[in-house]
């Protein structure tokens, strides 16, 4: 059934990445944010300037990770221990929570000027779901999950929606751990067996995998389809569209 296995029942997709090209715009929103803190790091300290690298660190510390976990990730990886903060602390205060704030207020900015596009492809998949009368859930770290959702024009095609509101009210370990997803098959009746999930960044198929689910898509944006695989991902694809290739396919055979 849609290039999985017959026994998957329900769908759980990633956002950012997988159902809308937003991820190229969190990247970026981390990047101007790190670079600026690491500036007044390299000023106050003495110390060499390395910028954030939005390939590389993107990908290892941040992609798909809850906000405040992947400010915390990145820091260590540059051996900066900073207080926590609290949710009042200003953008670009020297605590992870002034940090994260000004990179949620950059990459609100970004999605408002430049809006959000769906993936066509993975719209296609999706309303083929619909049609076929399959269970389909959002499950993302981010708090802004149901705005994108919304000015993507693609809110409507999803019985659950997991979002980091949605985690913070629940408590739930973000992404590898995973507990956002397996909430989201509970949320539609489905056993994580006869789930799939559908993610672009590795933390993301690590958590396909711990969570025991049937299938984990990795879908391969950036040119990591190993690393994707190496995690966690049982079928690497480009685009969910081919998937759909795969179905046509099945029923001419």
């Amino acid at each position: 059934m849609l290039g999985l296995p017959d026994d998957i029942r329900a769908f759980l997709f990633d956002l950012d990445g997988v159902l809308t090209q937003t991820a190229k715009v969190h990247a970026a929103a981390w990047k101007d944010t790190f670079d600026a803190f690491l500036r007044a790091e390299a000023a106050r300290t003495g110390g060499q300037f390395v910028p954030f690298d939005a390939v590389t660190d993107y990908d290892v510390y941040v992609d798909g990770r809850p906000r405040l976990d992947g400010t915390r990730a990145f820091l260590r990886s540059r051996g900066i221990d900073l207080p926590e903060g609290t949710p009042e602390d200003p953008p670009n205060s020297r605590t992870v929570q002034g940090i994260s704030r000004a990179k949620n207020d950059t990459v609100l900015k970004l999605i408002h000027d430049q809006g959000v596009q769906p993936y066509e492809g993975s719209v296609a998949y999706v309303h083929r779901l619909r049609a076929l009368g399959l269970p389909a859930a959002v499950v993302s770290s981010s708090a802004n999950c149901r705005d994108v959702l919304r000015s993507a024009g693609i809110e409507e095609l999803f019985e659950v929606i997991v979002d980091g509101l949605v985690s913070a009210r629940e408590h739930l370990p973000g992404k590898p751990a995973p507990d956002t997803y397996l909430y989201a098959a509970r949320a539609l009746g489905v056993e994580p067996a006869h789930a799939a999930v559908f993610e672009d960044a590795l933390a993301g198929v690590a958590s396909g995998r711990a969570g025991g689910f049937g299938a984990v898509v990795g879908v391969n944006r950036t040119g990591q389809a190993a690393e994707l695989r190496r995690d966690g991902a049982t079928v690497v694809v480009d685009d969910l569209a081919e998937l759909l290739v795969d179905e046509k396919r099945g029923d001419e055979a």
